[in-house]
């Protein structure tokens, strides 16, 4: 079984709507694309990777 890292990954208003895995993310291990939700909170959680996805700028809704 391998192990999972955790990865915490910046991205703005022009990645949205944001996506893991991303276009910059190696294919080989991929797994299937998911939508996520980073607007309200300003933060996502991949289910699938475990990566963190924070929003920088003025994208968030307060």
């Amino acid at each position: 079984m391998s192990e999972m890292k955790n990865r915490l990954v910046e991205v703005t208003e022009k990645d949205l709507p944001l996506h893991c895995p991303t276009p910059s993310m190696s294919l080989w291990d991929a797994h299937p694309r998911v939508f996520l939700p980073i607007e309200e909170t300003g933060e996502a959680l991949c289910p699938y990777c475990g990566t963190l996805y924070k929003l920088k700028g003025s994208a968030r809704h307060h």
